[in-house]
């Protein structure tokens, strides 16, 4: 059976730290693809074998010398990037197919086999900068698929999306000054890894266009949906992107370890919805998620359900759920948000 959605996975990514105690663990993989091979979830997707990205794609986002750093560690049983980030003796070609993974899904969206999808991928990118790994990251996955959607297929505006929970200072630093690329991110703040402050628009070319939404703790769906639908429907509005691209953290899940917010699986699926009506208007539906933290097994696992369920048109929400969701209080650091994009997007 084939699925308008797409999904990555492959084992590979569960060899990236294994035997080794880190939170970004293999177990959180087991947990999803538990997930997927359940009743409810077998055969409903369209199954995407990844590829590794090549050497020379890996140089779109990072320098030679972090390529060949990270590639200098394969096989060795252990070596410490930072004192976030280690590789063990598979990291890299699991790095490599990560990247790879949301390269395959991209292909398999532009060339109309599926409209959107959701690569289950690690380790995880949005961290890693052009020349170090950082934060459980080594290739920046996300960033590497906007410069793959733009250099091998017809994209000409990215939409990055970032609901992870910490700010994805490499995403934003690979496009800081590229117009092309609208990056949008919500997080807690202050917190790791220390970027993603209000005034933080971008700069030369790229100013505007570069949208953060820093949060303090205690978040939840309401607030979340009021953000996306107040601040990034407008800006996606006069943008229009071609092609909408997620950097999908679960860490905002109420109860994860790391986090401090309370969002759950429901708000998952409405904050997918917007993506999608965004992505319908604009970019002939091409969505494609890559995941980035969550650590909360069980919201990891619940909560990317819910994700995959709205991509497919099975939503688990319900209209009690949407008018919730609607009549929360706003938060305030929407009309923060808004008293300094107005510079660059009508409001």
């Amino acid at each position: 059976m084939t699925s308008d959605t797409g999904i990555v996975r492959h084992d590979l990514y569960k060899e990236h730290l294994a035997d080794f105690p880190h939170v970004e663990s293999p177990q959180r993989l087991e947990a999803i693809y538990e997930m997927l091979d359940s009743d409810d979830m077998e055969g409903k997707l369209t199954r995407i074998s990844p590829r590794p990205a090549t050497h020379d794609e890996l140089k779109w986002v990072h320098s030679d010398a972090h390529v060949e750093k990270l590639a200098r560690s394969n096989g060795l049983p252990y070596r410490s990037l930072d004192p976030d980030t280690q590789t063990t003796a598979l990291s890299y070609q699991a790095a490599k197919l990560a990247v790879g993974g949301l390269f395959s899904l991209t292909d398999r969206i532009f060339d109309g086999t599926v409209r959107n999808g959701f690569a289950i991928v690690r380790p995880p990118g949005h961290h890693a900068e052009r020349n170090s790994a950082m934060g459980f990251c080594l290739f920046n996955n996300v960033a590497l698929g906007a410069m793959y959607a733009m250099s091998r297929h017809s994209a000409k505006r990215c939409l990055i999306v970032d609901w992870d929970l910490h700010h994805g200072n490499g995403t934003q630093n690979t496009f800081y000054e590229d117009p092309n690329v609208l990056y949008f991110s919500t997080h807690q703040y202050p917190y790791y890894p220390g970027s993603g402050g209000l005034t933080e628009s971008g700069s030369g070319d790229g100013l505007g266009f570069t949208v953060n939404v820093p949060l303090d703790p205690g978040h939840g769906d309401s607030a979340f949906f009021k953000i996306f639908k107040e601040i990034l429907c407008p800006i996606a509005g006069e943008f229009k992107p071609d092609f909408i691209l997620v950097s999908a953290g679960f860490d905002t899940y109420a109860g994860d370890p790391l986090g401090g917010m309370n969002v759950t699986p429901q708000g998952f699926a409405a904050l997918t919805r917007v993506l999608m009506d965004i992505a319908g208007q604009y970019a002939s539906g091409r969505l494609a998620m890559t995941l980035e933290g969550g650590y909360n097994l069980t919201g990891l696992r619940d909560s990317i359900r819910a994700v995959l369920k709205e991509l497919m048109g099975e939503s688990i929400l319900t209209e009690s759920d949407l008018k919730a969701l609607e009549q929360g209080p706003a938060p305030a650091i929407i009309n923060e948000v808004i008293q300094v994009q107005r510079s660059y997007w009508s409001f």
